[in-house]
Formats: C-alpha cells, sequence, structure tokens
C-alpha cells in the first residue's frame, strides 16, 4: 500500500519521520536510547509523494478560484492520503484531485481546535468514492469495517489506536513492552520504554509514568480545549494510551 501527504506544520513532519523511522528521528531516551525502534519497520519506499502546503494562517481566510495554484499540480498514483493542517479551501479542493490519481482513501488528523469543513468534506469524498476519517487526534483511528482501504492502512501500517503486550515477572513488575500499533507520531515506543521496571499494582506510579512519558515526547497536539471532546486533544491523546496499557494488563 503506497501513500501521498500533504501537510502544513510539525505534526505533519513528525509523522513523516516516525513512517521512515530515520535513525535520528526519536532523540527522547537520549543517552538511555536502546534503539528500541532500529530495524523494527520503515516505509520511506511506501511514500510516493510529500507535499508541504502554506499554512493556513498565511493564506487569505477564504480562497476561492484561486485553490489550485497552493495545490501540487501532480499527485502520484497512491492508494491512501494524509491530509494535515491544510486551509480548509484546498481540502475542499483535494478530493476530485486524489480521485484521479487513483487515491481510495484520505485521513484528515485532526490535532488542533480549529473548526474544519468535516460535512462538506466527507459529502463531497462520498460522491468521488473516497473513505474519509477524521481521527482527533490522529492516534484516535480505529479500524472500520465500512473503510477497508483505511483498515488495511492500519493493519500494514501499524499505525493508529496505541495496542501494546505487557510482560511481566513474578513480583508484577513490567520487564518487557511489545508495541503492536503505536501512535502515528511515534510516541507510543517512547511510553512502553518507559514503562519497564513499573510494578503494575502501584496505580498512582503506573498512571504517574504513563502521563510523565507522554508529555515528555515532543507531541504536537494541542492544549487549547476542544469544544467537541470537552476536553484538550493532547489530553485526550494521554488518555488513549493510558486505555491500551490498562486493556494490555487485563
Amino acid at each position: 500500500m503506497d501513500l501521498v501527504v500533504l501537510y502544513s506544520g510539525e505534526f505533519g513532519e513528525r509523522v513523516i519521520g516516525n513512517f521512515i523511522n530515520y535513525s535520528t528521528f526519536c532523540i527522547s531516551c537520549a543517552d538511555a536510547c536502546t534503539h528500541c525502534k532500529e530495524a523494527k519497520y520503515g516505509f520511506a519506499d511506501r511514500i510516493n509523494g510529500l507535499f508541504k502546503l502554506p499554512e493556513p494562517s498565511m493564506l487569505p481566510e477564504f480562497i476561492e478560484d484561486s485553490a489550485g495554484e497552493y495545490l501540487p499540480q501532480e499527485i502520484p498514483d497512491a492508494d491512501i492520503a494524509i491530509v494535515s493542517e491544510i486551509h480548509n479551501d484546498l481540502l475542499l479542493e483535494l478530493p476530485p484531485i486524489l480521485k484521479d490519481s487513483g487515491i481510495k482513501a484520505m485521513i484528515v488528523p485532526q490535532e488542533s481546535a480549529a473548526r474544519i469543513a468535516r460535512p462538506q468534506v466527507e459529502e463531497i469524498c462520498g460522491r468521488e468514492g473516497i473513505e474519509v476519517v477524521f481521527p482527533k487526534p490522529f492516534c484516535d483511528l480505529q479500524p472500520q469495517d465500512d473503510k477497508p482501504v483505511i483498515r488495511s492502512f492500519i493493519a500494514e501500517f501499524g499505525i493508529g489506536i496505541p495496542e501494546i503486550r505487557v510482560e511481566m515477572d513474578r513480583r508484577g513488575r513490567i520487564v518487557h513492552v511489545d508495541v503492536l500499533r503505536s501512535a502515528p507520531c511515534g510516541s507510543t515506543w517512547f511510553v512502553a520504554k518507559q514503562l519497564e521496571g513499573v510494578e503494575v499494582e502501584n496505580k498512582l506510579e503506573l498512571y504517574d509514568r504513563i502521563s510523565e512519558s507522554h508529555h515528555s515526547y515532543p507531541c504536537t497536539a494541542s492544549m487549547e480545549k476542544d469544544r467537541e471532546i470537552g476536553d484538550t486533544i493532547l489530553h485526550r491523546a494521554g488518555y488513549l494510551i493510558r486505555e491500551a496499557v490498562e486493556k494490555a494488563l487485563i
């Protein structure tokens, strides 16, 4: 499965870095790095195109007939497009262009509280026969039976709502954590390493370790309260990794 990425801002760059998994991408452990991700995956050969677009704040509030001048003239053939933090009017223009490139699905992660034209985009994508989802945050991307292309992407790339497997010793301490599915930014790998040595019955220590390690990773999700989820998007991401740990310990 091949993809293209159209983005503006830091979050798109972080997702791309995690997909490629180059050696200096994750530096969160600093001198304590154990190269936990080294050679585990790398999708550079699956990325057919990277397009950095102007940030919405640098563009007119409304873009009408001139939207095409800000979008790539040609988009390579691919199966899926990740579209992150681009101007609403450019987002509305994209589905027919993506369809012409054979793209069958579009993921539009929401890492900030900025409102996007979701109903209109869904309508256009439905008309063009393109699957579309709007995970908020990106690590809330979950497989859905009615979106087989996106479901295949999640399975093939191991990206989406975090899923881990935990090994414990006889004293109930975590000795190893396998990452089965990572948050798209790669934070799940860092949290997994920080959990080693924690006594699972000590819930205060466990939750503190999850929270501290998640906040120590350079996640770019917004700390602005989002009206739809009733909390900040960064906090929502933190709850998702805590839920993944709790599920693994059942």
